[in-house]
């Protein structure tokens, strides 16, 4: 299709661009078009012939366009949980609550549950997810079913799958359409033997492809690592030869100076998730240092059981707001950082260069933001307003790869929510149960 935004303020996320008012076309799966009054004058100029015929013009009212949020870290499946298993530290919570229960799940429940999340990613603005989760083929079926881009990581552990598995994943996911890509993981050090670790190191340098995995979320999991193998989980995936060819890890609360300095000589990406770490009381991730360090930072909610909320608002209020309250120092992660994490930095991190920024050529993964409502106003700085005072409310329109799925409280599926929240309550009856 071909869509035309017009009267909108546009935010980039380019370098050393700001908000201009403008328009932004789209054709098909990319953006044709973005730019002011006098970039529009220019693109007649240059191109006389052309005639569009628009299926779409959409009067954005003065409303804001910017690339939509990236979800960097979350286990969409984990919806089955969601309330259910709360107020525990991690280490009870996975082994008594969490475990348990996905023992019963089947690809399919995988499938329904991983849609239900899909709504809630789609009402706040999140146009696409780095999910770490069971069944992968099934969340890649659930997720291009629903038109949500996935960027899938492996989640192997002594429990399984095997590594034959993880490279059928990675090969296959890799080539499953547009709108899915795998990147190769792990789920923690704590849960692999070192011969894993090692296996995925040679697969990792099979493919020169980089690995994510959680990393040093709790202090009891940096200690036990240190008394099994005299250093901490950084440093020994690090001697293992996993982080050859990039990556990163999720959470990196519990980090040494020499555990930053590893990630900063290997361009490694932190991704954090500040509500799951507040309500599972891991501990505060210390961003300002790896922000001097000038590590890359991506944000992610984590999944429904451990926020329980996969709202990327919340989530970078808490970014900037526990770094300010650890450093006792109100002026550091300024908003632009924040939203730049929540923006770029996660699309960098999934290796979705193409749906980082808006400009022409790139996949049109956008979303508008209603500054009409009462939390927007006044509006002297928009930035700041978004990663300050923003909410899911001010979600007005998210479009992923050109199609719009969710606009003014309507969703835009191939399933109703009703179909999905049934689907949901059924396995939830079935696999929660005593």
């Amino acid at each position: 299709m071909n869509i035309r935004f017009f009267n909108a303020r546009i935010l980039t996320m380019e370098e050393e661009k700001d908000i201009f008012e403008g328009e932004l076309w789209v054709k098909n799966e990319r953006i044709l078009f973005t730019g002011d009054k006098n970039d529009l004058e220019g693109y007649y100029k240059k191109n006389e012939e052309s005639c569009i015929i628009w299926d779409q013009e959409i009067d954005c009212k003065g409303n804001l366009l910017m690339p939509g949020f990236k979800n960097a870290h979350t286990h969409s499946g984990m919806t089955v949980l969601r309330s259910f298993a709360d107020d525990m530290p991690l280490q009870n919570w996975l082994f008594e609550q969490v475990f348990p229960v996905e023992g019963k799940l089947t690809a399919e429940d995988v499938y329904h549950l991983t849609q239900l999340a899909i709504l809630e990613y789609l009402t706040s603005g999140m146009t696409a997810i780095f999910d770490m989760y069971l069944s992968p083929f099934r969340i890649a079926d659930a997720c291009i079913d629903l038109g949500m881009r996935c960027v899938q990581v492996g989640s192997i552990n002594r429990f399984g799958p095997t590594m034959d598995v993880i490279e059928k994943e990675f090969l296959e996911l890799n080539n499953y359409g547009p709108l899915s890509s795998y990147i190769l993981g792990f789920h923690a050090e704590y849960t692999c033997e070192k011969e894993l670790l090692e296996r995925m190191s040679e697969l990792s340098h099979k493919y020169k492809a980089p690995v994510f995995t959680h990393n040093s979320e709790t202090k009891k999991e940096v200690e036990e690592c240190i008394e099994r193998y005299g250093c901490t989980p950084t440093k020994l995936m690090d001697s293992l030869g996993l982080f050859d060819f990039g990556g990163g890890g999720y959470h990196c609360v519990h980090m040494t100076d020499e555990d930053l300095q590893i990630f900063k000589d290997r361009n490694l990406y932190v991704v954090t998730n500040p509500g799951s770490n507040t309500k599972l009381a891991s501990g505060i991730a210390p961003i300002t240092e790896m922000l001097e360090r000038a590590i890359p930072i991506a944000i992610g909610t984590d999944g429904p059981a451990s926020n329980n909320c996969l709202d990327m608002f919340r989530e970078m209020f808490l970014v900037t707001g526990l770094a300010k309250l650890r450093e006792e120092d109100a002026s550091v992660v300024s908003a632009d950082k924040v939203l730049k994490m929540a923006t770029v930095n996660g699309a960098h991190a999934m290796g979705l260069h193409e749906s980082d920024v808006l400009a022409e050529g790139k996949l049109a993964d956008l979303i508008m933001i209603d500054l009409n409502q009462p939390n927007m106003q006044p509006i002297h700085n928009i930035v700041k307003n978004i990663v300050y005072s923003g909410s899911k409310q001010n979600v007005k329109l998210t479009m992923i790869h050109g199609k719009i799925l969710y606009q003014e409280g309507t969703f835009y599926l191939s399933k109703t929510p009703e179909e999905i929240y049934r689907e949901a309550d059924n396995i939830i009856k079935r696999v929660c149960s005593v």
